[in-house]
């Protein structure tokens, strides 16, 4: 019998490698381009995101206009269109093994379904049973519970059978007020140690490694 019947999977730097590789590079693109001279490093992109989520850290630091939000958003999906992130060692045999003990596997995102379902099919071969990506109206995307709700609703089940598995407080945010337990994917954030120690204090269950995960699941 499966621990919890439904992962809820994040993508970025939960499942795949992206920040460093993907989102970082490309925001610093466009950041020259929108306002020229303006830097943020990676500590500094990987802070804001944490803690007001990305289109909010685009509004309040940088000042986007909705017309540029939209803009940036277009350009990303270009560049991520010919950018394929890694995938963490260890996650494909959680998923894997979930699917194979007839459990599901749903993700709950910033991106959009497009390279979510792409990276799958490239890392595992397999597809999400559910995708709540970038692609739904902002007023329903994480932190909003919505994502959570109509998973349970669709499948019948209740808040003890879903596990949320991710890197940032966004999840926690999201999932604590309707009694659904938060795994903190650390392996996404060791090098970042003020988020590290601040996820592992709120979070039900800490991993550093996917491996750590999929014996915590399939023991």
């Amino acid at each position: 019998m499966l621990k919890y019947p439904c992962l809820i999977l994040d993508h970025d730097d939960t499942v795949v490698q992206s920040e460093k590789t993907i989102g970082y590079p490309f925001f610093c693109t466009i950041l020259e381009e929108f306002r020229p001279g303006s830097t943020v490093t990676l500590e500094e992109f990987a802070q804001d995101c944490y803690s007001l989520g990305f289109a909010q850290m685009c509004r309040q630091r940088w000042n986007f206009s909705e017309e540029e939000l939209v803009e940036e958003y277009l350009g990303w999906k270009e560049y991520v269109r010919t950018h394929v992130p890694a995938a963490y060692p260890g996650i494909g045999n959680v998923i894997r093994r979930q699917k194979e003990a007839g459990g599901l596997v749903c993700v709950v995102s910033h991106s959009s379904v497009d390279n979510i379902t792409r990276d799958y099919d490239v890392h595992f071969g397999i597809q999400p049973d559910a995708i709540y990506g970038w692609d739904y109206p902002e007023e329903l995307r994480k932190p909003n519970p919505f994502p959570l709700q109509d998973i349970m609703k669709r499948y019948h089940l209740s808040p003890e059978e879903l596990l949320v598995v991710d890197d940032m407080k966004l999840a926690w945010n999201m999932a604590n007020p309707l009694g659904v337990k938060v795994a903190f994917a650390g392996w996404g954030r060791l090098d970042f140690p003020e988020l590290y120690s601040e996820m592992r204090k709120i979070c039900d269950f800490s991993f550093d490694k996917a491996e750590d995960l999929e014996a915590f699941l399939f023991p």
